[in-house]
């Protein structure tokens, strides 16, 4: 049995990629906001429950968000789709509180947003970086010590405030005392047609003497992004007029659209992917040719519709299987677009567990 713990946890790649795997796991907590804003900031919230146990803290940093009258979307995703209880559940990294679950984790997985350490120049380590989200994923390593931690972010990481960013982070996880083996990874190359870069650091606790970890062995593409997809779609997807010029226009096509590739394209540096980027060409039935909301133009001397794909086709793109989408196409395609690839987590973990023993 691995304990796992996530945080900016999303809709759960690493415990997808460990079902996938049949390994026997346990999430011992996860942790995502839903992209939801409080009007309080840490500090203010520090002050006001510095008299709470970090539990009260807690309850009153979830009331907080229940009074944003904001659904988690993220939260009702992950709970359809993986074995977890409330307790088990938060709303907010800043707030957890790691000592609860020192030597109970085995690994810590998640990332945070780029932000710049206002602080950097200090050369204090850990304390440069207080006031980011960042901070409170280290202090959760630090606090937990697990014996294994995958951070993950955009590749624009490494050049994110002209590379400061990127120095005092791997500054940081050396004064957490863990060995870190930083690598780009392309889901690409791991079996699923999407050209998607991604930042792995896979941090092993010092005690463990692991001085050696490379990326993982490739896997051989044999799909193309039509594999993915499915037979029949709902009308709605279909595009009118304005869409399918959009689609069809070549320098909009070549730039801001992607129709029909074997191998599906994705924001590569400061952003996360946005799925409305790919769309499919298709030849028209009579139906869609009767539907007014639907164009039928011509595009390289054939008649065609254009549609978007699917939430369901994004999140097999992703590598889930089974997915039971559970909110609106808005928040499903977000959701899918935010994930880390399913077959990538797969291979880290793989590699990660012939690396080292758990109980």
């Amino acid at each position: 049995m691995i304990n796992i713990a996530t945080v900016f946890s999303g809709i759960g790649a690493p415990e997808e990629a460990f079902r996938q795997l049949d390994i026997d796991f346990n999430i011992v907590f996860a942790c995502d906001n839903g992209e939801r804003e409080l009007d309080k900031t840490y500090d203010q919230i520090m002050k006001e429950t510095k008299e709470k146990t970090p539990d009260e803290r807690i309850e009153y940093v979830n009331k907080l968000y229940e009074n944003t009258n904001k659904p988690n979307y993220v939260k009702k995703s992950y709970f359809a789709n993986h074995d977890i209880s409330e307790d088990r559940w938060y709303e907010d990294v800043r707030f957890i509180d790691g000592e609860k679950y020192r030597d109970v984790v085995d690994i810590l997985i998640g990332g945070s947003p780029c932000q710049s350490f206002s602080t950097y120049g200090k050369k204090q380590g850990l304390e440069d970086t207080r006031g980011t989200l960042f901070f409170h994923y280290a202090k959760l390593i630090q606090d937990i010590q697990p014996k294994v931690f995958i951070y993950e972010n955009v590749v624009g990481l490494k050049t994110h405030d002209s590379g400061r960013t990127w120095e005092k982070i791997n500054e940081v996880f050396e004064e957490l005392e863990y060995n870190t083996f930083p690598m780009i990874l392309n889901s690409k190359d791991y079996g699923l047609p999407q050209n998607r870069k991604r930042i792995f650091v896979v941090g092993f606790r010092h005690d463990l003497n692991i001085v050696e970890f490379s990326e993982p062995e490739h896997i051989e593409l044999t799909t193309t992004a039509k594999d993915y997809l499915s037979q029949k779609v709902d009308l709605k997807y279909y595009l009118g007029e304005k869409g399918f010029e959009w689609v069809t226009t070549p320098a909009k096509h070549q730039s801001r659209t992607r129709a029909n590739r074997d191998i599906i394209g994705c924001q590569t540096a400061n952003q996360q992917f946005n799925w409305i980027g790919d769309l499919r060409l298709e030849i028209p039935t009579e139906e869609m040719r009767n539907n007014e909301n639907i164009y039928v133009g011509e595009y390289e001397g054939q008649e065609l519709v254009a549609r978007k794909m699917t939430p369901a086709e994004c999140l097999r793109l992703m590598g889930f299987e089974n997915f039971n989408i559970v909110v609106d196409d808005k928040n499903a395609y977000r959701q899918s677009g935010n994930s880390i690839a399913v077959p990538v987590m797969k291979a880290l973990i793989e590699k990660i567990c012939n690396t080292i023993e758990f109980d």
